[in-house]
């Protein structure tokens, strides 16, 4: 009992006691804040790093590996439908620029391989896959070189075609599979670390909330108490700390929940999109190659025909439409989006973009997107209708010419508005990553040098006071 009292005296009983204890609990709680920003801090920093410097990259490095895998393929069909007959014939600008387009994507696909592998390191899912991705797509380089080997022969198409099937059979079943894959597994990876980040961010901006209400808490009574004992109304140096204390709480709470926002804006508003976007571009080459397969294989028309409308439902689905219904309903389910924005009788990538419009141009951009698929979609049509007449030279020329009016040329139209509207959402997901981390580095300096400033005009406040009893 006796140093039961002992301790009471030291620590509460007296004046200098009370006041000691109170000044205490109040650098105790600045510190404990300072800790829980700086720790806060030093986590977002990290999740900003990995969510810009590896989630997404690895994402569209995935995407763009399914993109090049088709362009490819379509290259390939391209030059073999442009040759002619061992050169002779040749549609030279088409060829010339499928070769070029050929060995683009090619060195893009080897580029796409070598970031996967480096990034699937420690995973072995994905090792593997990115693994087998690499021996498949060597198989299928083979595969191409031999049909374009046999190409160039005099009567060496039949064996080219043949080898051929075999290279986009391989694709098909495989490599674009595969591909897929790793922009699941990727975004995955990244949509868990967003959920984990967003759910961290809201457990330290409610500590934060609570250790600021202690700490103004701790402070209040330590002005009314010096205030009461030394009939004193205010104390200044007290006041300010309040102060102090205070707007370096705003600043901390605003730190956090920027950073959260930002976070949100990056994930959900802008590269959600980016991966729709990116999907759509990749099943629009897929598509595009279907043209050329169905002019190159009359053995398998039937089969990329279904494919084409398959990949055209995937962009723009229409319940039950097939090829021949197709036009009118995209052009009776686009009137009426347009002229309410809330009526989308469609499904597909496009329908995930326009349900997801965000940013300024954005909806602009995409409904441009969608005017020209349409486009496209009419000349797909014109294709088939030629060589349903018999001009197969024509449907060819058409379909593989540069020339204003042709399928290539509004196709580039198309992928071109369709850059845009990507290029937009990529845009804000780097702005919003750039202004997660300025939020942190501009909030938390203030807010931890106004804590520090706080504790020490807690002490300063005091001293008088503890003087007195000396």
């Amino acid at each position: 009992m006796a140093a039961r009292a002992a301790l009471r005296r030291r620590y509460w009983a007296t004046v200098p006691a009370r006041l000691r204890l109170l000044r205490a609990a109040t650098v105790l709680l600045a510190g404990a804040l300072a800790v829980l920003l700086t720790v806060a801090a030093l986590a977002a920093t990290g999740t900003w790093n990995s969510v810009a410097g590896e989630d997404a990259p690895r994402t569209t490095s995935a995407a763009d590996l399914n993109l090049a895998l088709n362009d490819m393929d379509a290259q390939a069909a391209n030059i073999l439908l442009a040759s002619g007959d061992a050169g002779k014939g040749r549609l030279a600008t088409p060829y010339e620029k499928a070769v070029g387009f050929y060995g683009d994507a090619r060195r893009e696909i080897g580029h796409d391989l070598g970031t996967l592998a480096a990034a699937a390191q420690g995973d072995r899912s994905d090792e593997k896959t990115v693994e087998n991705l690499t021996d498949d797509f060597a198989e299928y380089q083979e595969l191409i070189g031999r049909a374009l080997e046999n190409d160039g022969r005099p009567g060496g198409r039949p064996s080219a075609l043949l080898d051929y099937r075999r290279a986009t059979d391989l694709l098909q079943t495989r490599l674009l599979p595969a591909s897929r894959t790793l922009v699941s597994s990727n975004d995955s990876a990244f949509e868990a670390r967003y959920t984990t980040a967003r759910s961290a961010f809201s457990g330290q901006l409610a500590a934060t909330v609570a250790l600021g209400v202690l700490l103004l808490a701790a402070l209040g009574v330590l002005q009314w108490y010096v205030s009461r004992r030394f009939r004193r109304t205010l104390n200044p140096p007290l006041l300010a700390a309040t102060a102090c204390a205070l707007l370096a709480v705003i600043l901390g709470v605003q730190m956090l929940s920027a950073t959260s926002d930002r976070l949100r804006g990056a994930r959900r508003d802008a590269f959600d999109s980016v991966v729709a976007l990116s999907r759509a571009r990749a099943i629009a080459y897929d598509a595009n190659a279907d043209e050329s397969r169905y002019l190159l294989d009359p053995g398998r028309r039937d089969q990329y025909a279904r494919s084409f409308l398959t990949k055209s439902q995937q962009l723009y689905g229409l319940k039950g439409a097939t090829l021949s219904t197709y036009d009118a309903g995209l052009a009776t389910t686009w009137q009426a989006y347009e002229s309410d924005h809330h009526d989308l009788r469609f499904t597909g990538e496009f329908r995930r973009e326009l349900d997801n419009i965000t940013f300024p141009g954005e909806r602009a951009a995409a409904e441009k997107t969608v005017r020209t698929y349409a486009v496209y979609q009419r000349d797909d049509r014109k294709i088939r209708a030629l060589l349903a007449a018999g001009k197969e030279q024509e449907a060819v020329e058409f379909c593989m010419g540069w020339e204003p009016g042709t399928s290539n040329a509004h196709f580039g139209t198309w992928m071109a508005a369709l850059d845009k509207v990507t290029g937009i959402n990529r845009a804000r997901f780097t702005a919003s990553a750039a202004a997660g981390r300025s939020a942190v580095t501009g909030l938390l300096p203030w807010a931890g040098g106004l804590l520090a400033v706080a504790a020490a005009l807690a002490a300063l406040g005091l001293r008088p006071r503890l003087a007195e009893f000396r």
